[in-house]
C-alpha cells in the first residue's frame, strides 16, 4: 500500500508541473480568441443539433431565423459544424451576412461546414464557451442534446447570477422545449429552487421574425457592446 501511495503522489507530482505549462497555452488560447472575436462586430449566437438533417423543420427554422437576424444587422456565429450549426451559417450567408464558425478539437475531427466564412478553432471547451457568450448580443436555441443544453443553462445561470450583461435569449421549437418549461415551472419553481422572475429570462418562439425582433427591440433600450 505505502508503495501505491508513492506511486500516486509522483502521478500528482507530474500533472502538477504539466498544469503549469498548461496555463500558458490556455491563456494563449484566450488572448487570440478575444482578439479574432472582438473584430466581428454586433452578432448572434444560434445553437441546435448537429444530427438535423438539411429539410427538416429545425433545419430551416435555423436557416430562416438566421436570414431575418441578418436583415436585422446582425452577424451569425455557430460551432461551426453541421446540423442546425449548418443552417444559420447557410442562412446568414443567403442573405448576405457574416457567417462564423467557433470550431472545437475533438477526437473525431469535426470540420467546418461549406456556408462559415470566418471559421476560429479552439482546444478548450470552456474557452470556446466564454467567446459565444462574451461576443453574442443575443442566443437563439434550436432543439438538440447535451451541448445544446449546456450552452442555453450556462447563459441563463450567468445572467441569473449576474456574471454577464443580460441580453436576449430565444427557444426556438415550442414542441420541443415545452415540456422543459413545465418542468422548470411546475417542479423546479415550485420546490423554491428559482425565482419567478428568471423564468423571463428567455422567451419561446417559432416565428423568425418574431425572434428577430425580441433581439433587436431589446438593443432599442439596452447598448450593444460585449457582454461581461
Amino acid at each position: 500500500m505505502t508503495d501505491k501511495i508513492l506511486k500516486d503522489e509522483q502521478i500528482w507530482f507530474e500533472s502538477r508541473q504539466r498544469d503549469i505549462w498548461r496555463i500558458f497555452r490556455i491563456m494563449a488560447e484566450f488572448i487570440e480568441g478575444f482578439d479574432q472575436m472582438t473584430k466581428l462586430g454586433p452578432c448572434v449566437s444560434i445553437f441546435g443539433s448537429a444530427r438535423t438533417k438539411p429539410g427538416h423543420k429545425y433545419y430551416e427554422m435555423a436557416r430562416e431565423v438566421a436570414k431575418e437576424l441578418v436583415k436585422s444587422g446582425f452577424g451569425i456565429i455557430t460551432g461551426g459544424g453541421p446540423g442546425i450549426m449548418e443552417a444559420a451559417n447557410r442562412g446568414a450567408k443567403e442573405a448576405g451576412g457574416l457567417s462564423v464558425g467557433i470550431n472545437i478539437e475533438l477526437p473525431l475531427e469535426q470540420k467546418f461546414n461549406p456556408y462559415v466564412d470566418i471559421g476560429i478553432e479552439f482546444r478548450h471547451f470552456f474557452v470556446r464557451k466564454v467567446m459565444f457568450v462574451k461576443y453574442a448580443q443575443g442566443f437563439v436555441v434550436l432543439p438538440g442534446g447535451f451541448g445544446t443544453l449546456d450552452e442555453f443553462f450556462e447563459a441563463v445561470t450567468l445572467i441569473q447570477t449576474g456574471k454577464t450583461t443580460r441580453f436576449p435569449i430565444v427557444l426556438m421549437g415550442s414542441e420541443y422545449w415545452e415540456d422543459l418549461i413545465k418542468w422548470l415551472r411546475n417542479k423546479v419553481l415550485a420546490e423554491g429552487n428559482i425565482s419567478p422572475e428568471d423564468l423571463n429570462i428567455f422567451e419561446l418562439t417559432d416565428d423568425p421574425k418574431e425572434a428577430a425582433r425580441i433581439i433587436t427591440e431589446f438593443y432599442q433600450e439596452n447598448v450593444v457592446s460585449p457582454n461581461f
